[in-house]
């Protein structure tokens, strides 16, 4: 089975020509394909929802011209990118099964997904929560889960970063030239103001008068504090939700990743701790475009989060959860530990079940040869008595 997301052609089992090459040609009819579209297309079907529509339709026009079993498109709303994120980390780090029996009184962990276009925020709680709208009623494997879900929609990654300049034109003035603290020093670009304020995230923020083709220079200061500041107004979290996530040892995924990826390559910092997350960001903004050019290769801005996790080489997110409720495959009822053993258990196992069969052949050969052995030794002592008795 494969799933694909709506941010390009992008399968659960690896890129389309990996579904092609690891799929037989033999299965390919059987394997049903399931067409999946988040915050982006979301976002544009704000804006535009005759032209979100339409790319739906061609995307799922190319996805039926292969042999695969294609069962349609659809835009999954917040709550279910936030439930599907979550239902995924708890799946693969095994709180719903293997936990659960050997660990009852085990909770599960939160979910913090942060994407290109929203940040998915899923997690447990014994509080009361005032919008029960924001709550799940899920049954997995024979237990009632009720999971606080909250998808904030503009607070990805890149239309944060759009905000961010939105509010530095709006501050700053519409032009020409506007100093941008995140970006670092020497690193300049230009744009058209259409690219800024285009989007609904920041279209409540456009200056007045305004004119969308007028161009504008960003020229990169790289101040550590500038960018704190600036980014402390743009983020907003109720002191509920960000306690009771804290205790939910929240696991996050997506651009997390990427981000700790990011600074540990320009920094050598490996992030463990807010303490560590803190040294390395102010030692990422203080560098200049030329430095972080020479240590990364390629500049690539990047906002910085607390958490990060995988699960083995498994990556976290919401397409293997889709694809399993889709195809009816993730059971509400307890189905019991159905997760493969380590290789190293299978490996004792088939020892203790071959050892046996090895054993026997030997140990009954020794029981013939003793029976043998004992029957000749009898004739023997006959034959000497009759003779010489």
């Amino acid at each position: 089975m494969s799933t694909y997301s709506g941010g390009g052609i992008y399968s659960y089992a690896g890129e389309r020509r990996g579904a092609l090459q690891n799929i037989p040609k033999s299965r390919n009819r059987l394997t049903p394909v399931y067409l999946g579209a988040t915050a982006g297309m979301r976002l544009l079907n704000i804006s535009n929802p005759t032209e979100s529509e339409q790319i739906l339709k061609d995307v799922g026009s190319k996805l039926r011209t292969y042999s695969f079993d294609f069962r349609g498109e659809t835009i999954l709303s917040g709550q279910e990118e936030g439930a599907y994120g979550w239902v995924n980390v708890n799946y693969l780090l095994d709180n719903f099964i293997k936990v659960r029996f050997s660990h009852p009184g085990r909770d599960t962990v939160g979910a913090l997904d942060f994407g290109g276009t929203s940040t998915q925020i899923t997690f447990e709680t014994t509080d009361v929560v005032e919008d029960k709208s924001n709550v799940l009623d899920l049954r997995l494997y024979g237990r009632d889960d009720h999971p606080y879900t909250q998808s904030f929609l503009c607070y990805g990654r890149d239309q944060v970063l759009r905000r961010l300049l939105a509010h530095l034109v709006k501050t700053q003035g519409a032009g020409p030239h506007i100093s941008h603290p995140y970006y670092p020093a020497g690193f300049n670009v230009s744009m058209k103001l259409d690219k800024v304020f285009e989007s609904p995230c920041t279209a409540d923020q456009r200056p007045s008068p305004y004119s969308p083709q007028v161009s504008l220079t960003v020229m990169g200061t790289g101040n550590y504090q500038q960018c704190l500041g600036n980014m402390s107004k743009l983020f907003f979290l109720q002191g509920q939700i960000e306690q009771s996530l804290v205790s939910s040892s929240p696991q996050a995924f997506s651009a997390f990743l990427y981000t700790h990826v990011f600074l540990k390559r320009t920094t050598g910092i490996t992030v463990t701790s807010p303490i560590l997350l803190e040294g390395a960001v102010c030692t990422v903004c203080n560098m200049s475009f030329q430095e972080v050019f020479m240590l990364q290769g390629y500049v690539q801005l990047w906002l910085c989060c607390s958490y990060f996790v995988q699960a083995g080489d498994t990556s976290f997110g919401w397409a293997l959860v889709y694809m399993l409720c889709l195809s009816n495959l993730l059971p509400g009822e307890s189905t019991g530990l159905r997760k493969p053993l380590p290789p190293k258990a299978w490996s004792c196992l088939i020892f203790l079940f071959v050892l046996p069969i090895l054993v026997a052949p030997g140990y009954l050969l020794l029981k013939t040869y003793q029976k043998k052995k004992g029957s000749v030794t009898a004739s023997s002592k006959i034959v000497f008595r009759t003779h010489f008795g």
